[in-house]
């Protein structure tokens, strides 16, 4: 009976260890893959506003463009310019120019600059 009682103490005591293993390292798993998503979307959202920065800084730095009449907004490196006042086709055209060469931007949208 004794010998019974030891391996029963024994196997539960290595069942909780495996058991409190398994469970610690589910539990320092879940926080690290959230905080990897965390860091990522940070990135992004870091890459969008320095992209966002340097087209508003290239255009206003722009002769012939009317840098500060032009709105940008960026979105995982979509970058979208709107106006509220009429460009010409001109300036327009050197505004997507200028936006497309801009190191991140993935695409350019100017459906939102009124043209003349």
């Amino acid at each position: 009976m004794k010998k019974f009682a030891i391996a029963a103490a024994t196997a539960t005591a290595l069942t909780l260890t495996m058991a409190n293993a398994a469970f610690a390292q589910q539990s320092t798993q879940a926080p690290m893959t959230i905080a990897a998503g965390e860091v990522t979307k940070a990135k992004e959202a870091t890459s969008d506003t320095w992209i966002t920065t340097k087209v508003k800084s290239d255009l206003l730095t722009e002769k012939g463009i009317p840098g500060s009449d032009i709105k940008v907004e960026t979105n995982k490196g979509v970058v979208s310019l709107s106006s509220t006042t009429a460009i010409t086709e001109s300036q327009k055209k050197m505004a997507i120019d200028i936006t497309k060469k801009i190191n991140g931007v993935k695409a350019v949208s100017a459906d939102g600059l009124k043209a003349e």
